[in-house]
């Protein structure tokens, strides 16, 4: 069991028929994602992370579920347990900026099944997934 929880916020940004992914310095696809800090709401928070980490202003059109994973800080010296609130979003436009100052090595908008087989966690695949659901229901 994970010493330290931390509750974090992410979103699933689609550009048309495309989601944003990032490359993280592990070289991991991941989509974009932040701990939630100083009362702040999760919406706001997965808001705030896509726009600092690929440089998008989305809207959230649904809450798509939630993701957890358990790791060993190094420098905590103690497991972690992020538990990631996931909402799908749109962008206006396919405009984006990633933040290599952050850490991220790439970045890009993916067609869903690229996107897919893309991401490196299951669990992220499977958030892809009912996310993609969300957004086909919306266009019937």
């Amino acid at each position: 069991m994970a010493e330290h929880i931390r509750n974090c916020a992410g979103g699933v940004v689609f550009a048309g028929e495309e989601v944003f992914l990032l490359k993280n310095d592990k070289g991991e696809w991941i989509m974009p994602k932040g701990v939630i800090r100083d009362r702040n709401s999760a919406r706001d928070v997965a808001l705030y992370r896509v726009e600092a980490e690929a440089g998008i202003r989305a809207e959230i059109v649904a809450p798509v579920g939630r993701t957890s994973y358990d790791f060993y800080s190094q420098s905590r010296r103690k497991s972690v347990s992020n538990r990631i609130q996931w909402y799908v979003m749109r962008a206006g436009d396919r405009r984006y900026r990633i933040a290599f100052e952050q850490g991220f090595l790439d970045g890009d908008y993916y067609p869903y099944e690229v996107a897919v087989r893309l991401l490196t966690h299951e669990q992220d695949r499977e958030i892809l997934r009912k996310a993609r659901e969300i957004i086909d229901a919306q266009q019937q």
